[in-house]
């Protein structure tokens, strides 16, 4: 590889790495924004908002890239995260800091598609296995490294800083992509899939909505609820049609005629959602109940990370190793249920070092479902829709976050209210939940207030984790009828599946 070429696919790389490092990082710093913007029922929402729009406009960064030449393309999506990145430093409420997130998460979804795609055309074959491989510790290093960056941000530099580093690592990308990459120009015909991707997000945001608003700001039966509803089913049975109409549709129906396949999508989504648990609650409680600062509590929740990585790593080499994987699903739903059991706990005046080490099964788990559901993904589809699985599992494993967020969020929220409220009183809970919910701001506050901070924080992490670990038992249920199907070694299909390892 010429000294260009490996300086292009360095831009390639700071450009793609941004995106998960910046989801990692708003989790420790996320309790010093509530006390700077207020709007505490919103939290949640600064990821979702995120979520659903890099989820909505993935498929259609790919295909802007067939139209208009990747290299352009994925540049574009690099500037619109940049811009999105810099309007969220500078947000003055939590409105706005939704609303930037929005353009943030639009670029985001060309970000890991265009990457890929310009590897592919930028790098020989022989080369790619290893520039593969590297590509996939990206992750782990955004898993391991967000949290401690966002925590140090938010303590030493303010919480804005979590969002003004993408703009020089960005910047740099640009510059180096811009100069290094070289690509003859070529276009193939595509067609983008724009109804399609036009109803997945409505059907996204209404039920996002519903799993936020419901029980909490309206009642299950209210009007506004039962037209979410509505608006969301509705939504999805046009998609279906659309899908079926499209000539190149976001996510190719025939994929769901194969159970493994189906099955993987609707685990990984599940997985999806155990995953934000680490990355967005747990900061609450260390730093709320524990005491601990927002680099502390990046720190503190580094054995999930950790046992995410080593998961990850370990089962594709079992998996490649020994052909089978139908176990791992079903101990991965069984291990993410207990990890959230355990969560129950994380009290006031429970061990700091027994609540830093329980963190470590719910990251197991995930790593058991994300490994295995894209290894199966794979190996259900045909070569000719390789791609198209790919995008599956990454738009199942979105939406599953992003609707996690909102639904565990929603709880979260609910519960914590409710009991500063019996604790404290309607005036006193209602403003302590919405201004004063930070480690510095609880320091001042009389020590009768304190206590009830802790117990509510507690009371919303247990709500939180019964709900995710109800979702745990189901994955593990679903795991059970996946049959074990030879994993195929021809190529092209079998390659996928070594990457994925």
């Amino acid at each position: 590889m010429d000294r260009s070429l490996r300086t292009g696919v360095i831009g390639v790389m700071l450009g793609m790495i941004t995106a998960p490092l910046d989801g990692m990082m708003l989790g420790p710093a996320l309790p010093t924004i509530v006390r700077d913007l207020g709007g505490l029922e919103y939290f949640s929402w600064v990821a979702t908002a995120y979520l659903i729009c890099m989820a909505a406009s993935t498929p259609i960064w790919g295909k802007l890239g067939d139209l208009y030449g990747r290299k352009a393309v994925y540049m574009a999506s690099i500037v619109v995260f940049l811009l999105g990145s810099g309007l969220s430093g500078m947000a003055a409420d939590m409105t706005q800091l939704v609303g930037f997130r929005m353009v943030q998460g639009l670029g985001a979804g060309g970000l890991m598609t265009g990457a890929l795609a310009l590897i592919g055309e930028l790098v020989p074959p022989r080369h790619s296995g290893r520039l593969m491989g590297l590509f996939g510790t990206m992750m782990p290093i955004a898993f391991i490294a967000g949290p401690l960056l966002g925590g140090l941000f938010a303590e030493r530099l303010g919480w804005r800083w979590a969002f003004f580093v993408n703009l020089p690592v960005g910047a740099l990308a640009l510059l180096l992509i811009g100069a290094a990459v070289r690509l003859e120009p070529r276009r193939i015909r595509a067609r983008i899939d724009y109804l399609g991707a036009l109803l997945l997000t409505v059907a996204l945001v209404a039920l996002s909505l519903v799993a936020s608003w419901g029980g909490t700001r309206h009642a299950w039966a209210s009007t506004p609820i039962l037209a979410l509803i509505l608006i969301g089913s509705a939504a999805l049975v046009a998609l279906v049609f659309a899908e079926r109409r499209a000539a190149e549709p976001i996510v190719p129906l025939r994929l769901f005629a194969d159970r493994n396949f189906t099955l993987a999508q609707v685990i990984r989504f599940l997985g999806g959602v155990g995953m934000v648990v680490a990355a967005t609650f747990l900061p609450q409680y260390m730093q709320l109940v524990q005491g601990a600062s927002p680099t502390a509590s990046g720190l503190l929740i580094l054995p999930s990370m950790l046992g995410m990585v080593a998961v990850l790593i370990g089962t594709g080499r079992l998996i490649s190793r020994t052909g089978r994987y139908r176990i791992y699903p079903i101990l991965g739903g069984a291990t993410v249920a207990a990890g959230m059991l355990v969560l129950l706990f994380l009290r006031p005046g429970a061990n700091l070092a027994l609540a830093c080490a329980l963190t470590l099964i719910g990251g197991i788990g995930v790593g058991l479902l994300m490994q295995s559901t894209t290894i199966i993904t794979l190996n259900s589809a045909e070569p000719r829709d390789m791609g198209a699985a790919s995008g599956s599992v990454t738009l199942w494993h979105t939406m599953g976050a992003s609707l996690g967020v909102a639904a565990l969020g929603a709880l979260y929220t609910a519960r914590l209210q409710d009991t500063l409220v019996e604790r404290l009183g309607a005036e006193t809970g209602t403003r302590i939940a919405s201004s004063q919910l930070t480690p510095d701001a609880l320091a001042h506050l009389p020590v009768s207030a304190q206590e009830a901070v802790h117990l509510a924080v507690s009371s919303g992490i247990h709500a939180m984790a019964l709900g995710a670990a109800g979702l745990g038992v189901l994955a593990f249920a679903l795991a059970w009828f996946i049959r074990e199907v030879p994993l195929r070694e021809r190529a092209p299909s079998a390659e996928p599946a070594a990457a994925a390892a």
